[in-house]
């Protein structure tokens, strides 16, 4: 495993969660009227969410599991694997599914959910990547 791919990824995932909490407005209200707003929050929280994917896969790849064959079971065998919890897990695949709903528009964005979201689960991503880093030097 290409520890530096982990690392510049995890910088990508701090990014993008830095551009939230910058461009997070304090109100649904002022999102809702806020296009440039809206736009900076959907895309870099669908880049975190996929951030966490490339990074599970890469590390998958150096465990002998087999892959997971959906963005969301990346998240179950991080978790079978030990590397994350299961309570983890469970956060991470329901963002799987804010992910798709807002790149592919499976339904129509609700700026509400982006909001808290951006609120209130950030951390989820800090987690995760703590979460990463303390398996850095162990059996991955």
């Amino acid at each position: 495993m290409d520890w530096s791919v982990i690392e510049q990824k995890l910088e990508s995932l701090r990014r993008a969660i830095r551009r939230v909490e910058d461009k997070c407005p304090d109100s649904i209200e002022a999102l809702v009227n806020d296009y440039d707003a809206q736009d900076i929050l959907t895309l870099n929280l669908t880049r975190a969410v996929q951030l966490c994917v490339d990074i599970g896969t890469h590390l998958i790849g150096s465990l002998d599991v087999p892959p997971p064959d959906t963005m969301g079971k990346t998240f179950d065998v991080l978790c079978q694997a030990g590397i994350i919890s299961i309570d983890l897990a469970s956060r991470l695949k329901k963002a799987v599914g804010f992910r798709n709903i807002a790149v592919h528009n499976y339904e129509a964005v609700s700026w509400s959910i982006v909001f808290a979201v951006a609120r209130e689960h950030l951390q989820d991503y800090e987690e995760f990547a703590k979460a990463i880093i303390s398996r850095h030097g162990q059996e991955l």
